[in-house]
C-alpha cells in the first residue's frame, strides 16, 4: 500500500511540472485546475492497474473516478480555454501582485495541488487493494450516492450554462432549476461525490482513514476556492441584486427559498 500510494504521489508530481511548463509557455495558470481534476483519473487508473484487489471491485473504482474526474475536466477546459488567453482572475490578481517572481511562485503552488491531488486518492487505493470477492452493501450505497451527486452536478452546471449563453440574461443572477434552491449546487453535488467515496471507503479494510477526504473538501468547497471565493466575486459584479439572491436562497444546501424583502414589504 506504502509504495503505491508514494508511487501515485510520483506520479501526481510530474503531472503538475509538466503542466506548469505549459502554464508558463502559454502564460495562463488557470490550466492547473483542468489538470486537477483530471489527474484524479490518471492515479485512480494507476492504482486500477497496479492494485492486487477484487477486479470487478477495481472496475467499479475505476469507472466512477473516470467518469466524474474527465467530465469535471471537460466541464473546466471548455471555460477555462473558452476565455484564453484572457486568465482566471484569481490567476491574473497573482500575476498582477507577484510580477517576475510569478511563475516561480506558481511551481510550488502547482507541486501543492499535486501533494493534494494525491492524498485524496486514498479512498480508491484502499478499494483497489481490497481483495473480497463480494461487493459490501456500503459500496452499493456508495455508487447510487455517487450517482446522485454526479446528475445533480451535471444538471446544476448545464442549467447555469445555458442561462449564461442567453444574451438577454447579461448581467442578470441564474434562479432557475437547481440554483433556485441554492447558490452552489455545483459545489454541493461534488461534495456529494466526494461523501459518497467515503461511503463506498468504509466497506474496505482501514477506509475509516479517509475521512479527511470528504471533511477537507467540504473546507475547501465552502471556505476557500468555492463558496466563499465565489461570492465575493458576485457581490462585486451584482452588488444589491446578489445581497437580495443572498438573503432567499441556501448558500450551498439546497432548501426552499425564503421570500424576499420586496415581497414582505408588498
Amino acid at each position: 500500500m506504502i509504495v503505491l500510494w508514494l508511487s501515485g504521489l510520483g506520479i501526481a508530481c510530474i503531472l503538475m511540472l509538466v503542466i506548469w511548463g505549459v502554464s508558463v509557455r502559454i502564460r495562463n495558470a488557470g490550466i492547473v485546475d483542468i489538470a486537477w481534476s483530471g489527474g484524479f483519473s490518471l492515479l485512480t487508473a494507476f492504482y486500477v492497474v497496479a492494485g492486487q484487489g477484487w477486479l470487478p471491485r477495481r472496475i467499479l473504482v475505476g469507472t466512477l473516478v473516470c467518469l466524474w474526474s474527465l467530465r469535471l475536466a471537460g466541464h473546466l477546459y471548455r471555460r477555462v480555454m473558452g476565455h484564453h488567453p484572457k486568465e482566471d482572475e484569481r490567476y491574473a490578481d497573482f500575476r498582477r501582485r507577484l510580477g517576475d517572481s510569478f511563475d516561480k511562485k506558481m511551481f510550488g503552488f502547482f507541486q501543492i495541488q499535486a501533494a493534494l491531488l494525491w492524498v485524496l486518492t486514498l479512498p480508491f487505493l484502499l478499494a483497489c487493494l481490497n481483495d473480497d470477492t463480494h461487493f459490501h452493501l456500503l459500496e452499493w450505497a456508495g455508487a447510487s450516492l455517487w450517482a446522485v451527486g454526479l446528475l445533480g452536478e451535471s444538471a446544476a452546471d448545464a442549467q447555469l450554462s445555458k442561462f449564461v449563453k442567453n444574451p438577454t440574461h447579461q448581467g442578470k443572477i441564474c434562479k432557475s432549476g437547481l440554483w433556485k434552491y441554492s447558490r452552489h449546487p455545483n459545489y454541493f453535488f461534488e461534495w456529494v461525490i466526494w461523501l459518497s467515496y467515503f461511503v463506498l471507503a468504509l466497506a474496505q479494510p482501514h477506509g475509516l482513514w479517509s475521512v479527511y477526504c470528504p471533511l477537507l473538501m467540504l473546507h475547501f468547497l465552502v471556505n476557500v476556492t468555492g463558496v466563499k471565493l465565489s461570492e465575493k466575486g458576485s457581490v462585486a459584479r451584482r452588488g444589491e441584486a446578489y445581497r437580495e439572491y443572498q438573503r432567499t436562497t441556501s448558500a450551498f444546501i439546497p432548501w426552499f427559498p425564503k421570500k424576499s424583502s420586496h415581497q414582505v414589504e408588498g
